[in-house]
């Protein structure tokens, strides 16, 4: 004849079910981490490198945003739950004591898989972190990290800004006369002085009386006309480096808004998962009694 079986839930005198905090912070880990990449693979799949297709950066940033604080919010509310309905019963605590363990495992839990997350994702974190100061630093030294780069390699890098000033410096003039362009010591020199000026501002008149005197010989401009061409083009380059610092700034300068909206996004969603984790565990612990 068959007995009836009846199961009764496991008590102990422990106040913390390690077990079942590792158990749900793991499960929170990996569910966030397979959101994350789901989030990088649909975003991905909107950015189009053509222009006027997918979507804008403002749109995509948003997106961002909600997709990892809804991801958070999920992984943590799983865990939690799951730290609370596998959390051993205490034989002598009271039903305060039940719900305020519950909640402690949930929020354990949260912490667990929140330290986790960060390790495994430190690459991440620090980006995030630090790319406020990276950017700051970046765009007050661009300009004239790319100047003294140019000089340097003048000879292997023709493109760059510098060359194209002083190239046009050197140009056969309307009067007849011929450019010499073997004369790679003079260009050379001009490029120096030209990067002076520009270290000091202003480029003085010996070096433009030199540099004029140059130009003079090597394309048969009189002296007047090349010490004209000679600060005409310096005014101009003085004024593509402005403008090239400008765009600069304006870039460090968004890209440090960003880094500290994304903190703080980070922060607010973090606070949020580990009271969506703390009310899970006691949901669980809930239906772990019933």
């Amino acid at each position: 004849m068959a007995t009836a079986y009846s199961k009764t839930p496991y008590r102990g005198d422990r106040a913390l079910s390690w077990g079942a905090i590792f158990a749900g912070a793991a499960a929170g880990a990996a569910l966030w981490l397979i959101l994350l990449m789901l989030g990088v693979g649909l975003g991905l799949s909107a950015v189009s490198p053509w222009q006027f297709e997918g979507v804008t950066a403002t749109t995509l940033g948003v997106s961002t945003i909600l997709w990892l604080t809804l991801s958070h919010l999920v992984a943590a509310g799983l865990g939690g739950y799951l730290a609370g309905r596998f959390r051993t019963d205490s034989i002598s605590a009271s039903k305060d004591e039940d719900y305020f363990r519950d909640t402690a495992h949930g929020f354990l839990s949260w912490a667990v898989a929140t330290l986790v997350s960060a390790v495994l994702l430190t690459s991440v974190v620090g980006s995030i972190v630090g790319g406020g100061i990276q950017a700051g630093v970046a765009g007050s030294v661009a300009v004239g990290h790319a100047i003294v780069v140019g000089s340097e390699n003048e000879s292997e890098s023709p493109n760059n800004t510098l060359s194209y000033f002083i190239d046009s410096l050197f140009r056969a003039g309307t009067t007849g006369g011929a450019a010499d362009p073997s004369s790679a010591a003079a260009t050379m020199e001009s490029a120096r002085i030209f990067i002076n000026g520009i270290r000091v501002g202003e480029l003085p008149d010996e070096d433009l009386r030199h540099i004029g005197q140059v130009v003079a010989d090597r394309t048969g401009l009189s002296q007047r006309d090349a010490q004209e061409r000679v600060a005409n083009t310096f005014a101009r380059l003085q004024t593509t480096l402005q403008e090239t610092e400008t765009t600069a700034r304006e870039a460090a300068d968004e890209a440090r808004k960003a880094s500290a909206y994304a903190a703080l996004w980070a922060f607010i969603s973090m606070l949020i998962g580990a009271f969506v984790a703390s009310l899970a565990a006691t949901l669980g612990g809930r239906q772990r009694e019933a």
